[in-house]
């Protein structure tokens, strides 16, 4: 099965007052390439995500990304209530000792001086991973990375569809170079008689003429590069409905059959067919182009 090489997964999963995000895009590329930014405490399971998505994704350079977000009231910060009421007796009592007459219940002011002692807000805990919220953080995870295989999977058929369109393409050009194939034999032929009477002084032997001919025309046939060429597209084929997906070998086939093309064209002495061997160029610069996004 064919699959893009490209592609984007998310998945969302919930823990008490924690809302748990997992995202996870792939790009091209020619290695496994992964760049990870994980909340503070997930930093600690951070290899055994990396396996995780080594052993999903294989190929690509991979951006991984999980966050949470809290409830606003689990947030907040709350004041020390217990040492709150100890500064404020303290003050009331350092107030009576120097004879301050102020009512320190309405002032404003000393509020924000019991506001500034060491302390008054309640210190929050460093967060713990607990299994349980892990487990959670894990299925999201998984979640995110099958999302993204069957992204890739999708865009996959696309291009399985793009590339069988183009091998059509090519195999139908090259069916279209078999008339001029045939033609230029006896062009080849009635050239070179036509040269030799321009010559009236020379005399030529016909059968070593025939000789020679039949030797100039083996050295441009093409019927080997037309039966690889078609075997190379058969192979591609078949390679595109392998169980797992060969991106990497898909480039080594278009290779071959870029070099069978190059051949035809090298061989072909008619304008024609030239032609035609440009248009197969094209065909096969864009397979090239797209096996790059193939896993």
């Amino acid at each position: 099965m064919l699959l893009s090489m490209t592609g984007y997964g998310k998945a969302v999963a919930t823990y008490q007052d924690k809302t748990i995000h997992v995202e996870v895009k792939a790009l091209n590329s020619k290695a496994l390439d992964c760049s990870t930014r994980l909340a503070p405490v997930y930093r600690e399971k951070e290899m055994e995500i990396r396996k995780a998505i080594q052993e999903s994704v294989v190929r690509g350079k991979i951006d991984f990304s999980i966050w949470v977000e809290k409830e606003v009231s689990s947030d907040a910060q709350t004041i020390n209530m217990p040492l709150f009421k100890n500064y404020y007796e303290q003050l009331v009592a350092a107030a009576d000792s120097v004879g301050i007459k102020d009512n320190v219940t309405n002032s404003a002011d000393w509020m924000k001086m019991i506001m500034r002692m060491p302390d008054i807000m309640s210190r929050q805990e460093a967060e713990v991973l607990t299994d349980e919220e892990w487990a959670a953080a894990r299925k999201a995870v998984d979640e995110a990375l099958c999302n993204l295989e069957a992204f890739r999977r999708q865009e996959g058929a696309a291009l399985k569809k793009k590339f069988e369109e183009k091998l059509d393409n090519i195999a139908r050009l090259m069916g279209e170079i078999e008339p001029y194939e045939q033609s230029r034999v006896e062009k080849i032929r009635q050239r070179l008689v036509e040269n030799l009477k321009n010559l009236p002084d020379v005399e030529y032997d016909k059968n070593r003429l025939e000789q020679e001919l039949i030797y100039y025309i083996e050295k441009l046939d093409i019927s080997e590069e037309k039966q690889r060429l078609t075997n190379h597209l058969k192979y591609f084929r078949e390679t595109m409905e392998e169980a797992q997906s060969q991106g990497k070998k898909l480039g080594f086939i278009a290779q071959e059959m870029g070099r069978e093309i190059n051949t035809t064209g090298s061989k072909s002495n008619q304008a024609e067919m030239q032609n035609i061997v440009v248009q197969m160029k094209d065909e096969l610069e864009q397979i090239k182009e797209q096996v790059l996004n193939a896993l």
